[in-house]
């Protein structure tokens, strides 16, 4: 039986390391990035953790905040700061950095998709902080003003903490041409790969009229399933975000 098509929507500088991996599996792919980031800081603008300021934690929210940072040339923060990541594919993007994995902190991919988030993440660095501490949090800001992962800094904020929100980077709606548009209306029937809730949103927005019931998304959160079948989606399966975990969700569908 011949596979379906395999649709990977992640950012387009994240998108590649997916596309080759489906690949090398087997899979037919296509990509079609569903959320456009930028950087928002200037190559070589000093980092905020160079200049003498001490921070107890940095929170890099994405593999696009790791990315960010990367982009102004900053070096990984300096021991003993701890760095946090709510899944697995930022500490992946963090361990790429160059940071060293024993003071990284973040939820186990073993452990399922529902644990990779800010809820889990908490409930794992929650005793590091408290009344005099400092947490720094490197995140993405949306075309509306939303920057996201407030319940962690707002969790962070009632232990006593002092928290501040960095915006590094920008998502936006991706500019497709018509090409583009006609492309993804014929995959119908593929298995679309969702890793955020907002790249469901700008598939609604980019083709308002296409009909998805016969399609099936693979998602890497409970919250994101919801999207999924709010959209239409036919069929919803949830994966952790790691390439085994999906290549595994995608042999239950095929």
């Amino acid at each position: 039986m011949q596979r379906p098509s395999v649709v990977v929507t992640r950012p387009e500088s994240q998108a590649g390391a997916w596309v080759q991996a489906l690949r090398a599996a087997g899979w037919p792919v296509v990509a079609l990035p569903l959320i456009a980031t930028c950087p928002t800081v200037a190559p070589d603008a000093p980092a905020p953790w160079t200049g003498g300021e001490r921070w107890d934690a940095v929170m890099v929210v994405s593999p696009a905040a790791v990315q960010a940072a990367q982009h102004a040339r900053w070096p990984v923060p300096a021991p003993p700061t701890r760095l946090w990541a709510p899944g697995a594919g930022t500490a992946a993007a963090l361990r790429a950095w160059g940071a060293d994995p024993a003071r990284v902190d973040a939820p186990s991919a073993d452990a399922g998709p529902a644990t990779m988030d800010s809820e889990s993440l908490w409930s794992l660095v929650r005793p590091q902080m408290g009344p005099g501490r400092r947490l720094l949090v490197l995140r993405g800001v949306s075309a509306d003003g939303r920057e996201g992962r407030d319940w962690l800094l707002q969790q962070a904020r009632a232990s006593g903490a002092d928290v501040v929100a960095l915006p590094v980077y920008r998502r936006a709606l991706p500019a497709w041409d018509e090409a583009q548009r006609r492309h993804a209306t014929d995959l119908g029937r593929a298995v679309w790969l969702f890793s955020a809730s907002e790249a469901v949103a700008h598939l609604q927005q980019l083709l308002p009229h296409a009909v998805w019931r016969d399609a099936t998304a693979v998602v890497t959160h409970p919250r994101i399933a919801q999207a999924a079948a709010a959209a239409g989606f036919g069929r919803v399966v949830v994966a952790a975000p790691t390439v085994a975990a999906v290549l595994q969700a995608l042999e239950s569908v095929a």
